[in-house]
């Protein structure tokens, strides 16, 4: 069931574990195409990560449209690549995405952590601020945020000014460095189930 104004954290992952992006001029377009999805189905997008053979998205939707969103971004990413790289019987994604309904705002700002702390667990970089392929270094203020980006809602969540919320928001980052994933909210993606047509 979709929410309408609900809150999930979404994803999908590689067939076969294969790499998504084959450089950064595909995680550009990947990038666009979700800004597509974001302005079309009216989505609020709080965080995103960009990994190698897998993405995350915590976004928040208007009505409806986390499936149809969902599906004009693997959908036209995926034709994109197969055109680009010439696989014309293969499925760039393993599954059609899996998706998680946050339950609260403590759960929606572990989430956000989780998803943005990503390259670090996985050894891509030492801080978070290192990685080019997340929300992160705009919410954090190092970097202009890209207009899919609903970062002026997240750091609301933080502080009233936005000064304050940035420092709120990179030191509640901070505190999740060297804490363990927490276990019963992001469950593994090959295990997270789907979420119905």
């Amino acid at each position: 069931m979709e929410v309408p104004g609900g809150i999930y954290h979404v994803g999908a992952r590689g067939n076969r574990g294969c790499e998504l992006y084959a450089d950064d001029a595909e995680r550009r377009i990947f990038l666009r195409l979700l800004s597509t999805a974001v302005a079309r189905h009216g989505w609020t997008c709080h965080a995103y990560c960009l990994m190698t053979n897998h993405y995350h998205l915590l976004v928040q939707l208007e009505s409806v449209g986390l499936s149809a969103g969902v599906k004009l971004l693997n959908g036209g990413f995926a034709r994109f690549s197969n055109r680009r790289h010439g696989n014309d019987r293969q499925h760039l994604f393993r599954n059609r995405f899996w998706s998680e309904f946050i339950e609260s705002e403590s759960h929606l700002l572990e989430t956000a952590r989780y998803i943005v702390l990503n390259p670090v667990r996985g050894g891509h970089c030492d801080r978070p601020e290192r990685s080019t392929w997340s929300s992160y270094r705009a919410c954090a203020g190092f970097d202009h945020p890209p207009r899919f980006l609903g970062a002026k809602e997240h750091l609301a969540l933080f502080a009233r000014s936005p000064a304050a919320a940035r420092r709120a928001y990179r030191q509640f980052v901070r505190d999740g460095l060297g804490v363990t994933r927490p276990g019963d909210r992001h469950r593994d993606e090959s295990r997270t189930r789907e979420t119905p047509p």
